[in-house]
């Protein structure tokens, strides 16, 4: 009786199709080992316009609150909606230059700023002090919608833009993972965020009725 003798099979460069199914597998392995060790490690963010992009001035000074910080103050800017990078930056320099140069701030109030392009945009980062709410300022992150929010809310791409900034801060350590969340009302007397943005956020996760 005869015996056989398997042939392989090559491909067209000489390599057996068996060798070729085991590194495509052996890389495709390595890709998704990477790609849960990126998520891991960056987590989900937003895209964040750094300072620097927008056109920022220097601050005046700067002073760091404690990690992790205990609530996000949400409001809206009081000023036209932005659906472009260059017209929310142009708006943006412009509350630089108004709460520097007639608040006497040391600079832009809020901690970030969020456009209806979809862009979350650097105001004083994570870790600076911001000048947005009295009382909370210095145990919170103010977040300003850029636009007006009476009787429209901000674009979908632009809410969710924040509630991932939330989840981002949490994931990176910049907040507690229980951190309260409020609108700029409940700690001063003002309409800010607008009626139709805060009736918006008392739906979002981590929101707290009373501070």
């Amino acid at each position: 009786m005869t015996s056989t003798i398997a042939t392989p099979i090559f491909g067209a460069h000489g390599t057996s199709l068996l060798d070729s199914a085991i590194r495509y597998s052996v890389k495709m392995k390595v890709a998704a080992v990477f790609a849960l060790f990126i998520a891991g490690t960056f987590g989900a963010c937003p895209e964040i316009v750094p300072r620097a992009d927008w056109g920022a001035r220097p601050p005046n000074s700067v002073s760091y609150q404690p990690l992790p910080i205990p609530y996000v103050v949400i409001h809206h800017a009081e000023s036209e909606s932005c659906y472009d990078l260059d017209t929310c930056a142009a708006l943006i320099r412009g509350m630089q230059d108004e709460h520097m140069d007639v608040n006497g701030w040391s600079d832009i109030g809020f901690n970030f700023l969020v456009g209806d392009d979809g862009r979350v945009y650097e105001g004083r980062g994570w870790e600076t002090i911001g000048s947005h709410t009295p009382g909370f300022s210095s145990i919170s992150i103010g977040v300003s919608f850029i636009g007006t929010f009476n009787d429209n809310t901000p674009f979908d791409i632009a809410l969710d833009a924040a509630k991932l900034l939330n989840e981002c801060g949490v994931e990176q350590g910049y907040l507690y993972p229980n951190f309260g969340l409020i609108g700029h009302r409940q700690a001063v007397s003002t309409d800010c965020p607008g009626n139709a943005l805060y009736d918006e956020i008392i739906n979002w996760p981590n929101y707290v009725p009373v501070p």
